[in-house]
This record gives structure tokens, sequence and C-alpha cells, in this order.
């Protein structure tokens, strides 16, 4: 297991470990150390008890059977038991709970004709009423047990949301009053906006914003989901969270709020019926997993949640499961990550820097193409992300692709 030491790393020693990389264009540094928490997963057997083969911060849940028309099923009828069990078996693995709070119950449903998953009228506008009454239901028999709720799942595609974005503002600012008087401490989430699809977003994510901050900002994260479309791949998705992060500061979104991506995978079918989707395995696999959770890093995303741990199927492109090189690039990058101090810039070669002013690690990686990079003078082991490890000499030069690669010492390795 390689976890870089949770300490602050002088500048200087960033300078001098940056020998032999391009001139870089952007630059972060962090004044706290990567949180387990911004390794997120989703787990949909989370009620069954399974338990990832892998380290892990946080779960999303969602897609298990405990959705609010799951679990309300008559208006005054609750089944509590799947989500209990799954609440249950996540404080177990201690992770950090996020709950997605929608969607509508077909009772409760304005429109049964309006979405279908997981059930008629899901996506239509619940009263307000039917609304709080669901929501303080749930704090107030979960306190703090969970850590965050998410008002609503991909609230700009018709799938799941048929409201207007302004109705749906109306939902999380009702919801944000019980949360935070039921538990002050825990994080409101906004609902969820895909990036992929051009038209989708714009016709809810910007008049979202615009409502939220009409409500004086009553969240604490904004959430998106990063899947690119089925082609795509981490340069495209980097691509994307850059155009979000240029809207939320057109939309002034207060510099507190945190960016989540709460669900993020590869290959995905479509938009479109002309685009196809694809698996990703092997060498890719590991590679684009990690890529992520360090684009987070420079890109300044606070939270990633994959999609998800469940053997192969044809929804997603890279398979998270035990054995799977996607999930030996999330541990590795788990390892490299949590609990460490970084500063990251991007260029050429994305680089970023962990540990201390001694023992410090770096993890080197290209958007595109393949680029020279010269050893650092500390480094004597470098490691790929699917933990493939090599000894190297200080001032060599290496060819370093989209496979990120850590260089670092024996003392910074354990």
């Amino acid at each position: 297991m390689r976890r870089a030491m949770a300490v602050t790393i002088s500048s200087a020693f960033i300078a001098s470990s940056l020998v032999g990389i391009a001139a870089s264009t952007t630059a972060t540094a962090a004044p706290n150390p990567v949180p387990p928490a911004q390794f997120g997963l989703h787990v949909p057997e989370i009620a069954e008890g399974v338990v990832p083969g892998v380290s892990y911060g946080s779960i999303r849940i969602w897609d298990s059977g405990v959705t609010w028309g799951q679990v309300q099923q008559a208006k005054n009828k609750f089944w509590w038991d799947g989500l209990d069990r799954a609440i249950g078996n996540a404080n177990a693995q201690n992770v950090s709970i996020l709950y997605v709070l929608g969607s509508t119950p077909k009772w409760a449903a304005s429109n049964k004709k309006q979405g279908t998953y997981p059930n008629k009228g899901a996506a239509s506008m619940p009263k307000l009423k039917d609304w709080k009454t669901w929501v303080n239901a749930v704090v107030n028999r979960y306190g703090d047990s969970i850590e965050s709720y998410q008002i609503w799942n991909e609230a700009n595609l018709s799938d799941f949301w048929q409201g207007t974005p302004k109705q749906m503002a109306t939902l999380t600012k009702e919801a944000s009053k019980i949360i935070r008087k039921g538990d002050p401490t825990a994080k409101i989430v906004s609902a969820s906006t895909t990036l992929r699809l051009e038209s989708a977003y714009e016709k809810f994510f910007p008049p979202y914003l615009k409502a939220l901050k009409k409500d004086k900002w009553p969240v604490d994260a904004i959430a998106v989901h990063s899947y690119p479309d089925g082609q795509g791949n981490p340069g495209t998705r980097a691509d994307l969270i850059s155009q979000v992060k240029v809207q939320l500061k057109k939309s002034k979104v207060p510099s507190s709020k945190e960016l989540w991506d709460t669900e993020v995978n590869y290959g995905i079918k479509g938009p479109g019926k002309k685009i196809k989707g694809r698996s990703i395995t092997g060498a890719n696999a590991a590679s684009w997993v990690a890529q992520t959770y360090l684009d987070n890093l420079r890109l300044g995303v606070d939270r990633s949640y994959w999609y998800f741990w469940s053997p192969a199927t044809n929804r997603i492109g890279i398979t998270m499961q035990d054995g799977t090189t996607g999930a030996i690039g999330y541990q590795t990058a788990f390892d490299w990550m949590s609990g460490s101090f970084y500063s990251c810039s991007s260029g050429t070669l994305n680089t970023c820097n962990f540990g201390d002013n001694i023992n410090v690690s770096v993890v080197v990686w290209a958007s595109q193409g393949t680029q020279a990079y010269t050893v650092p003078a500390n480094a004597s082991i470098s490691c790929n992300a699917l933990n493939q490890c090599s000894a190297v000499t200080p001032g060599q030069s290496i060819a370093i692709g989209n496979m990120p690669t850590w260089f670092g010492t024996t003392a910074t390795q354990n």
C-alpha cells in the first residue's frame, strides 16, 4: 500500500521536483489533505451486505431499491427495512453516506405519465406537503447516520424530472430547511445534472443555479454527472468539468460551495443513436479510473462517486469488481492520494505532488500523446496505476503517456 505522508509540501521542493516538465497552464495547492470521502462508490447491493474489495470513503445510495417511492409505498405507509439495511451496512463499513431523496412515488405523482423509473410518475412534481413529510421522516429516523442528502437524480433528463428548474429549486430549499433543523452538520447536495447532452444541460442547469441563487444558495455542494459520450475519455471529461466551472463562475456560485461528481464512468452508449458504447478493459481501465480521481484535484472536483461496484454489464464501460483492472486503478489511486496533502499542476504533463519536504512522491500523466519526464532527484521507484513497479534513477528521462505514473522512494511507498 502506497500512502503518501499527510504533511505539507514546501513550494521550493515542488519547484525542484518538476524539472523536465513542460510549462504548466494552471496550478492548485490544498490547505487540507485528500479526504477518503473523495473516493465514492455506488454499491447497488449495499442493502444485501456487499462489501467492495477496494478502499473507499463514501457511498451514494441510489439504484438500491430504496428510493422515496420504494420506501414510502403509500401516503401513510413506510417500508424501512431495505433502507435500514443499506444504511446499517454502509455505517458498518465506516463510509460517509449520500442518500438521494427523490423520486416521486406513484401515489404522490401529479402526473403518473411523467417518468417510469423506479415507478410511474417518478419524474413529476410532488405536492410540497408530501415532500416535506418524506424529508422529515428520513431525517428524524436516521439522524447523523446520513452524512449528506442529494435532492434528486439527473434532474435535467425527462426520465427523472419533468418539472421546472424553479420547482426543483423549491424542493431543494424546502428540504434544506428541514435537514438543517434536524441535523445541522449534514451536507445538502443539489439535484444532479448530466453533462454529456448539451441541450438538456443548458435547459436545466443555468436556470436551476439562478433559482438557487434567488433562494440564497440552500446547498453545500453542486452536483453533476460527468459521463462523457460513449467514445469519450478522461480528457473529454476534463473538458466537461471545465465547462461546468465556467458556468459556476457565470452564475456567481459562492466559492464555498463544493463541486461533487455523483456519477462517473466511461463507454456508456450515446447520447443519441449514433454514438456507440464500448468496453474499456486492461491497462486503459486502470489508467482512466486513476486519471479521473487525479483530475479531480487539479480541476477542483471535491468528490466523485464511481458508478458502480458490480459484475460486468453492458450498461457501463469500465467494470469495478474484485480483480478487474478498473478496481486495481481505483485502489492504486486511493493509496497514492488519500490522507495526503498535495499540489497539482496542469500542462503538457499533469503533475500532482504528495507527501512531505523530505519524502515526497510525484504522480505524472499526459492528457494527450507522450511527453518526456525527468525522474526527480529523490526518486528510486516508479509505479503505474496497475501497481506495477520498477526501479528508476534520478535524472533519467522517461516517456510518460496517459498512464499515471508514481515516483518516490521506499519511505513514501509504505
